[in-house]
């Protein structure tokens, strides 16, 4: 390893000896200036890993030095010291993208720190983040082997998804092989717990998690009762791609709940969030409303009644308020809602629904830019903070924050990059989805798929009277035996929903409060 190179500016550079002497014998390379002017000079003919500067000098101030160094050198890292203590100082210096900040007397475990922290935070996060893990590893390959309620359920998926946002930046990609093959380990044990209690959480009297169908009644309302509420449902959003851009958000919310809930099977839009709008299962909403819902092998738009479907749900629970509904499903829809949200300032329920990461998702299926922009979770999960930093929604999140809005973010399943390919044959009214099918005289390997022979235990609809549902396990997706190996090549490592997986079934839902 090369040594690190050190510029320490100070006027009074002959009273810090016995630190460059420690720092010399770590084997840190230090040069010394005692003016601004030198120190500029330094950096121009020479190469430095950091520099050390005080603020208070003659002639260029610490502050005015540190404007010159960024302007040659923006990334150059640069630690501010000072025996002021003014707040207008700090504010000044942190606003100019100072690496620390340090007040004299500084002694020198301070200073190695302040060097460790920035010239070797990356090796030590990565270091320390792989031991915990490893430790870590052992306490959930023993807990999966006993997680038996959808409590716990939800508490392992977001243990997972915490490791994965850890291990995703660090050098060692064994580490994250190995979650990988965890994650892997807990779906397979997941789809057995799905199979086990599905159909039960439907039964009187039976404890159930909040689901698709019953989260409006149950979890949005008691929020609106109290408090004017912007509640938004962005399709198709994972909990690791909330928490990538979770901190965007706290810039004007406060989180103070985060939990995760279940979407009903199939994990799709036309099944689940209609569901959350019209507080129905399927078979309940077919029976009901027969004029709204529409069946896999209907033509038309499967999703157009939402509004109507909430309206109906309102009026069932006997809610009289001041509402509206949003659907956006572009850049020009989502600006528009933005430029009059101000007059939707006295409403109780501002209803949004924001398409862009189902668009995402099937966009990468079908365009090879995005293929290559969201090739693996890491960068699907970049791809959507990027679009959320630059979205009208955020403009529309900071709008309600002004007016005094409580915030929910929610979605209606989530979605899962598909491998493995497993064969299912039907007739040619079998379903398009990838992830699940429904119709008649299904043919399809037993071990790859959950398999509900009466829809109607589940609550969904029964096409015709022989007709089940099959539902891909993991990150299987369904090909034809036709032209197999083409069908394969274009979906593998595509982003679907539909099936049996955490990623689609687990998600979340947050309440935030405005700053």
């Amino acid at each position: 390893m090369s040594q690190i190179k050190i510029l320490w500016v100070d006027d009074e550079i002959e009273l810090l000896k016995p630190h460059i002497i420690f720092l010399e014998k770590k084997n840190y390379n230090v040069t010394k200036a005692m003016s601004g002017s030198e120190a500029i000079e330094e950096i121009e003919k020479e190469n430095f890993d950091i520099v050390f500067l005080d603020e208070n000098m003659p002639g260029l101030t610490g502050l005015e030095t540190l404007a010159e160094i960024k302007e040659r050198q923006a990334t150059l890292p640069v630690v501010m010291i000072t025996k002021s203590e003014e707040e207008y100082i700090m504010e000044e210096a942190i606003g100019s993208k100072i690496a620390d900040y340090l007040i004299k007397p500084v002694n020198p475990n301070q200073i190695l720190l302040s060097l460790k922290k920035n010239l070797d935070h990356s090796r030590l996060v990565s270091e320390k983040t792989t031991s915990n893990y490893q430790q870590e590893f052992r306490k959930i390959a023993m807990d999966l082997s006993m997680v038996n309620s959808y409590e716990e359920w939800a508490e392992m998926y977001q243990k997972l998804v915490y490791w994965e946002l850890e291990l995703e930046n660090i050098d060692d990609s064994g580490m994250f092989d190995i979650l990988e093959s965890q994650k892997n380990e807990a779906n397979t044990q997941f789809c057995k717990f799905i199979d086990k209690n599905y159909a039960s959480w439907f039964e009187h009297n039976q404890d159930a998690p909040t689901m698709s169908h019953t989260l409006f009644k149950d979890k949005v309302l008691p929020v609106v009762n109290k408090q004017k509420t912007l509640f938004i449902v962005i399709d198709n959003l994972r909990y690791d791609q909330w928490k990538a851009f979770e901190p965007i958000v706290n810039n004007n919310y406060k989180k103070i709940s985060e939990e995760l809930y279940y979407s009903i099977l199939p994990t799709a839009t036309q099944y689940a969030r209609n569901a959350i709008f019209s507080g129905l299962m399927p078979s309940e909403m077919e029976k009901l409303h027969p004029n709204y819902w529409l069946n896999d092998t209907d033509e038309g738009g499967k999703n157009m009644y939402e509004k109507e479907f909430l309206e109906s749900q309102l009026k069932r629970l006997g809610k009289n308020i001041n509402w509206s509904y949003h659907k956006i499903s572009s850049l020009k829809q989502g600006k528009k809602l933005s430029d009059n949200f101000r007059s939707h300032k006295e409403e109780d329920l501002i209803a949004i629904v924001y398409n862009f990461v189902d668009m995402l998702s099937h966009s990468k299926t079908e365009m090879e830019v995005i293929k290559e922009l969201a090739s693996t979770d890491k960068s699907y999960r970049s791809l959507t903070q990027s679009w959320f930093k630059n979205s009208p929604l955020l403009d529309i999140i900071q709008q309600a924050q002004n007016l005094g809005f409580k915030l929910i973010i929610t979605t209606d399943h989530g979605t899962i990059n598909v491998k493995n390919p497993t064969k299912v044959i039907g007739d040619r009214n079998i379903s398009s989805n990838l992830r699940y099918k429904t119709g008649r005289s299904l043919s399809f390997e037993d071990k790859d798929v959950l398999v509900y022979k009466e829809p109607k235990k589940i609550h969904l609809p029964t096409i015709n009277m022989s007709s089940s549902f099959i539902f891909a396990k993991g990150d299987l997706f369904f090909a034809y035996p036709n032209n197999f190996n083409h069908y394969v090549s274009y979906y593998r490592n595509t982003y679907q929903h539909g099936g049996v997986s955490m990623e689609e079934i687990l998600i979340p839902f947050i309440v935030l409060n405005p700053k």
